[in-house]
């Protein structure tokens, strides 16, 4: 059993004993610091709070559990039942809520769980405000409300409509491109709640024909939701098979999209942003920011397009705060989160298959084609489990030491800068083990590099 407590939220798995799972005391607890968190932040005189979950097993319980412990404060809840991420990060700022909390786990498995906490303005709240509402959990000292002062909760299931409407309104989300194109598109959307948006959103696109994998929201996972080339087979075998332009995959909650080439083969999550922003880029000169972990791609398609491309912390957060100081038009993760702040300053599956499809058309190239011609990298992904008292920074402080002849960034542990390639070493925000993402221009190139990398650590722990 696990219980991850952090700075961004709280995660963990379903079952087992209190304060080492995710279980309905610490739902209890966290959900009631969240909402002492927004009563002591708020100046309004009634707090609401948007609820909404992917289609876990688990969400339903979750969520009565949180809209409870919410309403027991004197919080309004606006329960949007099943809806994405960005849905909800779309109707806190609709209906001028003062947060939200999605219920999802995003890609990990069945067995987990989460709370995901939204501010006023439907971002994810900062390292600061996180720390604040850890210690309040950690006091649990709440302050229930009297029975004449309890919340209310009510039902909301226009967000998809409206979610839909806000992205056909985007001056760059050419419908009539896509509706000429009559395209074939085949989705996986991993039994959850993209299953109830998708097809909605292609309709309304105009995309001619849509074949439906896994969208019965019934929270059993067909593969591991975590959409990485090595879970996509079914889909990349359904492409070749109905004959199919593009396929996208989406993560339990939607804020992550993968696509797949017409022949089968993987378009690359890291590649998501990186065409969005070349079709974004081309229309409208600007910045751009994603995270120290993404492709050097977008530096590339950037410079070329005249604008100035910025490197962020990892975490959806740390890219939007970098975002807005930047004045980015465009960014993300190489996870396949798209941030396109015209409609809001949060990862949106939604919005990256809207903007993708209206490039594909107006290029009038085939999926793969269009992949062929962006800058060619590899990132090895790998990681390690060190023991709990190594010494992370001093660790770190003597790989800086050993290559300080190159180019190193330490705003989120130590990434690495070569000439034709980089390596990225930072201890996981949600996992007790240490990340080690390298890239260069082949895979073998890349895999030597991390391979160099651990080397390096196993050495220096042993000295």
């Amino acid at each position: 059993m696990t219980l991850i407590k952090s700075i961004s939220g709280i995660r963990g798995t379903i079952g087992g004993m209190a304060g080492n799972s995710l279980s309905p005391l610490d739902l209890v607890k966290f959900s009631s610091a969240f909402g002492e968190w927004i009563i002591n932040n708020s100046k309004n005189k009634r707090k609401k709070i948007v609820i909404g979950r992917d289609a876990r097993i688990s969400g339903e319980m979750a969520n009565k559990i949180v809209c409870g412990s919410l309403s027991a404060l004197g919080i309004d809840i606006v329960d949007l039942g099943l809806a994405t991420t960005p849905s909800v990060e779309i109707a806190v700022l609709k209906l001028k809520a003062d947060g939200g909390i999605i219920i999802t786990a995003s890609h990990n498995p069945m067995q987990w769980n989460a709370l995901k906490l939204l501010n006023s303005k439907g971002e994810f709240i900062s390292a600061k405000d996180g720390i604040e509402l850890l210690k309040l959990a950690d006091n649990a000292a709440f302050n229930y409300a009297e029975v004449n002062n309890l919340g209310t909760i009510t039902g909301d299931n226009s967000i998809n409509s409206f979610h839909i409407s806000q992205i056909l309104e985007l001056e760059l989300v050419n419908k009539k491109a896509i509706e000429k194109a009559q395209f074939k598109v085949i989705i996986d959307c991993a039994n959850s709640v993209g299953g109830l948006i998708i097809p909605d959103l292609l309709d309304s696109l105009g995309v001619k024909e849509v074949v439906k994998l896994y969208c019965e929201p019934t929270g059993e996972f067909p593969h591991n939701p975590e959409p990485l080339p090595q879970h996509l087979t079914d889909i990349s075998k359904a492409m070749i098979n109905n004959n199919a332009d593009v396929g996208f995959v989406v993560d339990p909650d939607v804020d992550r999209l993968a696509i797949i080439n017409e022949d089968g083969s993987m378009f690359g999550e890291e590649y998501t942003l990186v065409a969005v922003a070349d079709y974004v880029l081309n229309i409208c000169r600007g910045n751009t920011v994603s995270n120290l972990s993404s492709t050097r791609a977008l530096k590339d398609i950037t410079e070329k397009h005249g604008g100035q491309y910025t490197s962020a912390a990892v975490g959806e957060v740390n890219v939007v705060e970098a975002m807005k100081k930047s004045n980015a038009i465009i960014g993300g993760e190489g996870n396949g989160g798209v941030i396109y702040p015209e409609l809001h300053y949060g990862r949106d599956a939604l919005v990256g298959i809207a903007l993708f499809l209206s490039h594909l058309a107006i290029t009038g190239v085939k999926c793969s084609e269009l992949r062929a011609g962006y800058p060619d990298y590899a990132i090895s992904k790998n990681k390690i489990e060190l023991d709990p008292e190594i010494e992370i920074d001093k660790l770190f402080y003597s790989l800086k030491n050993k290559y300080k002849q190159q180019s190193i960034n330490e705003i989120d542990g130590l990434k690495i800068d070569f000439d034709n390639e980089w390596v990225h070493i930072r201890k996981s925000n949600t996992e007790p083990i240490v990340r080690i993402y390298s890239e260069s221009r082949t895979m073998e190139a890349a895999e030597n590099l991390s391979a160099k990398i651990i080397n390096d650590i196993k050495k220096l722990i042993s000295e």
